[in-house]
């Protein structure tokens, strides 16, 4: 049966509604600053972002699941905001890889859905963020690094569900 969109509709409000309580009870966590606060209350450390991207977002347990792995972590979430990204903000972000042979079908991803943005706060979380997500080849990380979340949820190289900044400077450029 195909889904409508009234169905779709549903679906969305209630995913929505499962982000939402589980951002309710991790903000009460301590430490994870609820949306709207100043990143600065989260932690004086280093801030990366960390993207969760459309297929993810397509499950709201799966994202509730991802959400508690980074508390657990001792990993703050200082901000996070869902969008849904045009063709022209993806090509704006990933202008690295504009040469590569993946780039089209990265920017095809990449708008094919609702993600969601994180800026995360702990020590040396850029570091902490890449090892808790694993490589970008998540047939590897289920050989290689089967605790890791790309292991878990990622699909290929190019849907491999999550971003982290590779860098502190490229943290602080992406989340500016």
């Amino acid at each position: 049966m195909p889904l409508s969109i009234s169905n779709s509709s549903r679906a969305l409000a209630r995913q929505a509604a499962v982000v939402a309580a589980t951002s309710t009870r991790l903000a009460k966590r301590p430490y994870v600053i609820p949306s709207g606060a100043h990143a600065s209350e989260a932690s004086p450390d280093e801030a990366t972002l960390a993207i969760l991207k459309p297929d993810l977002l397509a499950n709201p347990y799966t994202v509730a699941s991802i959400l508690s792995d980074i508390h657990s972590h001792d990993i703050a979430i200082a901000r996070r905001k869902q969008m849904h990204w045009t063709w022209a903000q993806a090509a704006e972000f990933y202008a690295e890889h504009r040469e590569r042979f993946f780039y089209r079908r990265l920017l095809g991803y990449m708008t094919s859905g609702p993600i969601l943005a994180l800026e995360l706060r702990a020590p040396h979380v850029v570091s902490r963020w890449r090892q808790l997500i694993g490589s970008t080849h998540p047939a590897r990380m289920r050989i290689n690094n089967p605790t890791c979340l790309r292991a878990k949820w990622g699909l290929t190289d190019t849907r491999n569900s999550f971003h982290g900044s590779d860098s502190e400077e490229s943290a602080k450029r992406e989340i500016a």
